[in-house]
């Protein structure tokens, strides 16, 4: 007698290799095969995907990542509360016609990006080295594991980020005295050493971390390693170029103020998938990350691709970006990830979130 675990193995392969062709298939034959893929799992043909047949295509679709069942469960029922638009607990036709142009296009055809952030010299052997940081973390042993990923994994779109400091920056524990403070700072200008945190009297009121100067433009420091490889086809983004504001994230300053072209280069080159490493992990990192899933990307943390400032906050941002969505994996997973050997669900539920967003605003004409 036949192993029914295997044979329910088989059938899920199967399954999957005819829905990742539907997806495929040209725009004419794109109504018949929704149709024929909704049938597939229509197992009781009454119209409508029900919630265990909804999870169902969904165990075929999510390749096992990090999930258990459990788990796996939970974030289908996410997932089909973000598409049940009526919120009857079920799929109509029309719903699972809008999953099918929007959700499953996501998971199964993605775009890929690996956003490369800060390996620069002055974090790895210059005046912010990490291996001066409260976690003594050299960040020499990054450079290997990306150039492992550059050469083995076919990514859609390579971007490096790189701080990019004027002279009289805000971030430098040097300049602390050209800034006045506002009363509310606990630390004095006259008192600051390198990590203190000082508020600055501007408009709106600065919270900065006070740096040693770092990554002045046109330094040697603020130069990509020399080991790092950089692709010929692969994208320079600058950031921390205002003189008045931080900016840790790839994305954004610490003010939200003003964006680097990051976000419009992604959404030009029709990325969905953002997968981010480099240095410091629980800073610009982790800054970057977190506006990733903000922008609507599925983003994905290469953890042994990362170093960090110090321990605490490592934990800390790697809980925060979890529970945001983000998938936090090891540099080994990644390309079958990027090829679709391995499809995490909770990248699934950022997918579902998107189409979520997309239609609230349809809905209310803000586009």
């Amino acid at each position: 007698m036949a192993d029914v675990r295997n044979v329910e193995a088989l059938q899920g392969r199967q399954s999957l290799q005819f829905v990742e062709n539907c997806v495929k298939s040209s725009a004419s034959s794109s109504r018949e095969k929704c149709e024929e893929c909704f049938s597939l799992y229509d197992v009781d043909s009454d119209g409508y995907l029900s919630r265990d047949e909804f999870l169902n295509l969904c165990k075929d679709v999510f390749v096992k990542c990090n999930e258990d069942e459990q788990s796996l469960t939970t974030l289908v029922d996410h997932m089909l509360k973000l598409l049940d638009t009526d919120q009857d607990g079920r799929l109509s036709k029309e719903e699972f016609k809008i999953c099918w142009c929007y959700w499953l296009k996501q998971v199964l055809e993605p775009v890929s990006a690996l956003v490369i952030v800060d390996v620069q010299n002055d974090f790895l052997e210059g005046s912010l080295s990490l291996s001066q940081c409260p976690a003594g973390q050299c960040g020499l042993p990054v450079i290997p594991v990306i150039n492992n990923m550059l050469d083995n994994v076919q990514f859609d779109v390579v971007v490096y980020s790189k701080d990019w400091h004027p002279k009289d920056h805000i971030s430098f524990l040097e300049n602390v005295n050209i800034r006045p403070l506002h009363p509310s700072s606990k630390v004095k200008s006259e008192e600051a050493k390198p990590f203190d945190t000082v508020v600055f009297d501007t408009s709106p009121l600065t919270e900065q971390v006070l740096w040693p100067a770092h990554c002045i433009q046109g330094s040697w420091g603020a130069e990509l390693h020399k080991n790092l490889k950089v692709v010929d086809n692969g994208y320079v983004v600058n950031k921390g170029t205002s003189p008045h504001v931080d900016s840790y994230s790839a994305f954004w300053d610490n003010n939200k103020l003003s964006q680097t072209e990051l976000v419009q280069l992604l959404s030009k080159l029709r990325v969905t998938d953002v997968y981010v490493c480099g240095l410091a992990y629980d800073i610009c990192v982790g800054f970057t990350a977190r506006h990733a899933i903000d922008h609507g990307f599925r983003t994905v943390l290469v953890e042994d691709a990362c170093r960090g400032v110090d321990l605490e906050n490592i934990e800390k941002t790697r809980f925060e970006l979890r529970k945001k969505g983000a998938v936090v994996v090891q540099s080994d997973q990644v390309g079958d990830m990027v090829d679709g050997k391995l499809r995490a669900a909770e990248l699934g539920v950022q997918a579902a979130v998107n189409v979520n967003v997309a239609l609230k605003l349809l809905k209310t004409g803000r586009v």
